[in-house]
């Protein structure tokens, strides 16, 4: 569980990393990247032995016989969220891009509205317009320093024509986690206008103390009927290059639905991620998710303090998620400049608001997951770049 550990990630086909220059143009030779949202740790060694068991043993067939892969993601839900799986409502998906596009196809037709609470994923808006659906954006109020949801307005913006609501839990870029009250209200909202509700949980494991995740599907049994649940080890152990996600569906209706275009599309998932998977949800992984959202905590209370002590910047208080979501409209600079002085001055790789949707416009995010030696300096590179609002 060294956190502190450098490991050099350039020329391993490293997409957070490789690819940062030719993307944002920050060098390579003393760039930051802070983008991409995978972390520049290791697994546990639990993942590590059981990828290597696999290559001891030297036979990369076909996968078969998960019994014990069900039973290490119900025994991590029940452990972990307090929250009963069955076996036989697990589908396994190519991460959760790829089960958020197959609900978006099983469950609404090419013209009907998905509703997103923005800023959010911006895979989410990518995959509803690549499916010929329509976005349909319902910005969060940003209150007190942190995202708020305006149902009243929301109400108002529903044309008949919506099908389908996707909520990020706990919210990316944001970091809320969000409360029992606020997710009853989302589940009302989904029932007032008959929503399918896809709830994406990938960060449910990253949530920083004082703050408790509750999973959708424990908030209210009448929206069991129209509830899709999605959780992934791929964020809470960094091994997202395995590509492999879960779709969990209590509702038989809706399940028969998603079986049909899993098997429509011929899609089986592949032998290393549900290995990974496996090994993951166990005690031993237990004890090195909690061990990292102690480390993460302390790189969000460091950046946190160095960002927010430049004029103008306003980091949002992180409740989950290694992802700070920072505010620059209070320098007065247009998106390009405040942009330019963070990629070209403090040389950061970072993600732009507004590709999040609406609200994101005067915001970057900062990838936090990574040795704090890499936080020091990045919250230093940005003190010197924005050195004379100080």
């Amino acid at each position: 569980m060294d956190f502190d550990r450098i490991i050099d990630r350039f020329g391993t086909h490293s997409q957070k990393w490789d690819m940062m220059e030719k993307t944002y143009g920050v060098p390579a030779s003393d760039g930051l990247a802070m983008w991409v949202a995978d972390m520049d740790f290791q697994p546990p060694r639990c993942v590590s032995d059981a990828l290597q068991g696999m290559v001891d043993h030297g036979i990369y067939g076909y996968y078969g016989d998960d019994r014990s892969y069900l039973n290490a993601i119900r025994w991590w839900m029940q452990e972990r969220h307090g929250w009963r799986v069955e076996p036989e409502w697990v589908f396994t998906t190519h991460g959760l891009v790829n089960g958020t596009a197959m609900c978006v196809d099983a469950f609404t037709d090419p013209g009907d509205g998905v509703v997103i609470f923005t800023p959010v994923y911006h895979a989410f808006a990518r995959v509803i317009k690549a499916a010929g659906r329509r976005v349909v954006e319902c910005p969060l109020r940003h209150e007190d320093g942190l995202y708020r949801m305006d149902f009243d307005a929301y109400d108002a913006a529903m044309d008949g024509s919506e099908k389908m609501l996707i909520l990020c839990s706990p919210h990316n870029p944001g970091g809320r986690v969000w409360t029992r009250e606020e997710l009853q209200d989302v589940a009302d909202f989904a029932r007032r206008h008959d929503l399918v509700l896809v709830s994406d949980e990938i960060h449910h494991d990253l949530v920083m103390p004082g703050h408790t995740h509750i999973p959708m599907a424990n908030i209210d049994e009448r929206i069991a009927d129209r509830l899709v649940m999605m959780t992934a080890t791929t964020k809470t152990f960094n091994i997202a290059g395995a590509h492999s996600g879960n779709v969990i569906i209590a509702d038989e209706t809706l399940r028969a639905r998603f079986a049909a275009r899993m098997s429509a599309l011929g899609l089986s998932p592949n032998s290393f991620g549900l290995v990974m998977a496996e090994a993951a949800y166990s005690p031993e992984g237990a004890a090195w998710v909690d061990a990292l959202v102690d480390y993460l905590d302390g790189n969000r209370r460091l950046f946190d303090a160095g960002v927010n002590a430049i004029p103008g910047l306003a980091s949002m208080p992180l409740e989950a998620t290694y992802l700070a979501w920072v505010d620059f409209s209070g320098t007065g600079m247009d998106k390009g400049e405040f942009t330019a002085r963070v990629e070209r001055d403090a040389r950061i790789a970072v993600n732009h608001g507004p590709s999040f949707g609406q609200g994101g416009e005067t915001f970057l995010r900062f990838n936090l997951a990574t040795p704090r030696i890499r936080v020091e300096e990045a919250v230093a590179r940005l003190q010197d770049a924005f050195a004379d609002l100080q």
